[in-house]
Formats: structure tokens, sequence, C-alpha cells
């Protein structure tokens, strides 16, 4: 099998997972007041965030997207090494899956944002120093 084709299966199985942990965890801030005020039913509140999370992604996705490829770390540092990034980004996504489900498990509201930014600060710190971390 091609590596290509692994990094892709392992990166989508820790993805699910994390979205997994950021559903159980960021869902009930959302809609905790509307579900227990009985102004929707709990089938309705999940409706709505499967909705409203995809289009979330979808739509603003790509500043985010932009902002964690070049605006936290200076990728130019490992152009010519691109399995660095790939290696990196794989730990970024595992430290994220893990984070979010253990504070999920344990009923701690937890920023995802904050643990992913402080990963790939990390990442970079370490890997390139701390003069690649903007």
């Amino acid at each position: 099998m091609d590596h290509a084709l692994i990094y892709i299966i392992l990166a989508s199985i820790f993805g699910l997972l994390m979205t997994w942990g950021v559903g159980a965890n960021d869902l009930a801030n959302v809609m905790s007041t509307t579900m227990g005020s009985k102004a929707i039913s709990v089938r309705s509140a999940i409706i709505i965030a499967i909705l409203f999370e995809f289009l979330g992604a979808f739509l603003g996705g790509t500043g985010v997207t932009e902002t964690m490829s070049d605006g936290i770390i200076n990728m130019a540092a490992i152009a010519n090494d691109p399995q660095i990034l790939v290696h990196g980004m794989l730990a970024v996504l595992v430290a994220g899956m893990v984070w979010i489900n253990l504070a999920s498990y344990f009923g701690l509201p937890v920023s995802i944002t904050n643990a992913i930014v402080g990963s790939v600060i990390g990442f970079g710190a370490i890997v390139l120093g701390m003069d690649a971390v903007h």
C-alpha cells in the first residue's frame, strides 16, 4: 500500500475520532439551554448541530486552514521535507483527539482550538526551533 494512502486513512480515522469528541464536548455548550427549556427536542438539537457544524466547516474552513497551515509556524523551514509536516500534523491530530475525548469523558469543558493551536506551536518549536513560531 502506498504511504500517502496510509496517511490519508490515518488522518481520516483520527479526524473522525476527534470530531466525535468535539461534538460530545461542544454540543452541550451550544444546545443545553434550548434542550433544557424543552424549546427543542434532543433529535432536533442533533440535526441542527450537524447542519451548522458542517456549514461552518465548509464555508469558514478556508480561513482557518490558511492560518493553521502558515500563520502559526514558518512552513518555509520544512518546504524541502514535507514528510516532517505530515508526521507533525498527524501528531497534532492525535494530540487533539486524545485531549478532547479525555476531556469529554471527564466532563471538562475545553477548547479544541486552543489544544490544536498549542500542539502546532509545540510541533514547530520542537522540530523547527522557537524562531519558526510566529
